[in-house]
């Protein structure tokens, strides 16, 4: 009958642990991602030689092997890629020369 309530009560005060740490580090992991999101920066690039649909991946591909890339959005109609990165890790230089390297030269519009 002991064995039981024992039992019991060690779930309970696990239970009760979890929730506590849990909870703890909700915030903190919450404050970190404000954060990373705060040190992202977002460039457009003007991007030449588009002429097809298979060009915007292509461009789409190079600019996000660029370590640091966060996304990249593509706008074939404006010769457009809008790219969210880490400038801690990469910069809109290094981005361009990867487009430029694939074929499609890009400068950092505006």
């Amino acid at each position: 009958m002991r064995r039981p309530l024992i039992l019991a009560a060690a779930l309970l005060a696990l239970g009760g642990l979890g929730w506590t740490i849990g909870t703890a580090v909700a915030p903190a992991a919450a404050q970190s991602a404000s954060q990373q999101v705060a040190a992202a920066q977002t460039r457009t690039f003007a991007i030449q030689n588009m002429t097809c649909a298979l060009c915007p991946v292509t461009v789409k591909r190079a600019m996000e092997g660029v370590e640091g890339v966060r996304s990249v959005n593509i706008d074939f109609d404006a010769k457009t890629a809008t790219v969210v990165f880490d400038p801690s890790v990469t910069n809109a230089d290094a981005i361009a020369a990867a487009s430029t390297n694939a074929g499609y030269p890009a400068s950092v519009r505006g």
